[in-house]
């Protein structure tokens, strides 16, 4: 029987359906002096402060002229 075809058994969908799948084992993690280093800093220091958002100090100007109907808008 080649290993591609199943013209010869027909029950043999059957029986590869019937398998049930086995859940593997998660893998452990690999140390990383970084993160523990980061965790113990997190305990003794505590958790570093939230980001802020930056204000732009210059405005970039618009890409492309104003429409007819943004400049009767604004009038």
């Amino acid at each position: 029987m080649d290993y591609c075809t199943f013209y010869g058994e027909p029950d043999l969908w059957d029986k590869l359906a019937e398998r049930v799948p086995v859940a593997r084992k998660k893998k452990a993690k690999r140390f990383r002096a970084v993160t523990a280093v980061k965790e113990l800093a997190r305990e003794r220091v505590g958790a570093p402060p939230a980001g802020q958002i930056v204000v732009e100090k210059k405005k970039k100007p618009e890409k492309h002229k104003p429409t007819l109907e943004k400049l009767l808008e604004s009038e």
